[in-house]
């Protein structure tokens, strides 16, 4: 039968590196404690699992790199890696509600509109004057969201020439829709 490791065991073979099982130790003996503690700091059940995945991440990282003085104190250690970490929660969430205070009511102001929607009948017309190639170029890349490639490819074309015939028939469209306004 093989014996439990201690925590100072477990410490030094993580820090040994690639010891997938003492990692999984770890994560066996730690979660449930660190999970506990967000339910009765957090109360929130998403919250605690999250936070059980932020401290053994934290953890971990620190125990690979040989960051932790003394290895037999691995649970005060991860405890405070709870307390140091619940803390930034609530500073970030008091921050966060601070500057929706502030900010807020521009945030739901209505956003003004950037450009005016285009006159659907007035494209229509436009995107027919344009040349077979280019038409096929504007409606695969925009109405069917192909890519470059793709259009290349079915064109029998480079993917240079398939951005030049773009970048065309987008010019040829904006003076055409100018002129419409």
């Amino acid at each position: 039968m093989e014996r439990e490791l201690t925590d100072f065991d477990l410490v030094r073979q993580i820090g040994l590196g690639n010891d997938r099982a003492s990692e999984a130790e770890l994560f066996r003996r730690m979660a449930p404690r660190i999970r506990l503690y967000g339910l009765r700091h957090l109360r929130e059940e998403h919250a605690a699992d999250d936070l059980v995945q932020q401290v053994l991440m934290i953890v971990l990282e620190a125990l690979r790199a040989g960051r932790l003085r003394e290895s037999d104190k691995l649970a005060s250690f991860v405890l405070g890696t709870c307390r140091m970490t619940v803390l930034d929660l609530r500073r970030n969430s008091q921050r966060k509600e601070r500057l929706l205070d502030q900010y807020g009511s521009d945030l739901l102001a209505p956003a003004p509109a950037s450009f005016p929607h285009p006159d659907r009948e007035q494209l229509r017309h436009c995107v027919q004057r344009l040349k077979e190639r280019e038409k096929a170029v504007i409606v695969m890349s925009f109405y069917d969201e192909e890519t470059g490639a793709d259009v290349a490819r079915f064109l029998g074309v480079s993917e240079a020439n398939v951005r030049v015939i773009r970048h065309r028939a987008i010019h040829q469209l904006r003076g055409c829709m100018g002129g419409a306004a």
